[in-house]
């Protein structure tokens, strides 16, 4: 069942053509990873799916509905985790809910415990790690009533171990909730250790040059990262955002 659908859309800056033509649909409960060129229209598509622009041509259904320009129906979570310095970790993950006028704070603690953050509610952004406040971060995404979630390279600023540890407890609270999630980041790994599926985009003005469906069951674990077959898609996608032929 197809829950956002991107229906010939562009957009331009003046002159500056950044989007043509992009048809996309999503799936309910899907995982897509948007990877494309740096500078290639990755964060515009974002702010036109999130109604922060609209575009210039085109349409963006959720539902079948129009959401053309319309905030508030996608839930985003950004590079940095945006936290409100002078709010809790508890008060900050119950954000969206209160804006919503639905705020459930058995259900805020409840996923704080999940993400081991539970003896964390009542410190502030200032006493946590870089992985704790991105953990944070995507509870209060989670726990938004909006129902697709959008992941600008939430976990780019992290070391590696830091990166892969935030990634498997991302699949771990995605399999458990499954919403939808679009996922942009530039790292090939990171695209085909997360996603159902991968949506390569061209340099500007960027269409959809590829798309591939990652044929790795689930659950995963991280020795995927080091199987003969893993390391074979990693190539084909290469090639495919390089806009050469494997």
């Amino acid at each position: 069942m197809t829950k956002l659908a991107l229906k010939n859309v562009s957009m331009n800056f003046g002159t500056n053509k950044i989007l043509h033509d992009i048809n996309l649909e999503v799936s309910e409960g899907e995982f897509t990873a948007i990877l494309g060129p740096s500078g290639s229209g990755k964060s515009t598509l974002f702010s036109l799916v999130g109604g922060i622009l609209s575009p210039d041509e085109g349409e963006i259904h959720l539902d079948g509905r129009n959401i053309n320009g319309k905030q508030g129906f996608i839930s985003y979570m950004p590079q940095t985790s945006a936290l409100f310095p002078w709010r809790t970790v508890l008060q900050n993950v119950l954000l969206g809910q209160e804006l919503q006028g639905k705020a459930d704070k058995h259900a805020a603690k409840q996923m704080l415990v999940t993400a081991g953050l539970g003896e964390y509610e009542k410190a502030y952004p200032h006493q946590l790690s870089g992985g704790m406040k991105q953990r944070t971060a995507f509870i209060r995404a989670l726990l938004s009533p909006q129902t697709v979630m959008l992941l600008d390279e939430p976990f780019s600023a992290l070391d590696e171990f830091t990166r892969l540890d935030m990634q498997k407890w991302l699949l771990s609270i995605w399999e458990t909730h499954r919403k939808t999630i679009l996922f942009i980041t530039h790292n090939i790994e990171e695209a085909l250790f997360l996603a159902d599926r991968i949506v390569v985009l061209s340099d500007k003005p960027a269409s959809i040059a590829a798309e591939f469906r990652v044929p790795f069951p689930r659950p995963r674990r991280e020795h995927l990262l080091l199987e003969e077959s893993f390391l074979q898609w990693k190539r084909t996608v290469y090639y495919a955002l390089k806009g050469g032929e494997a």
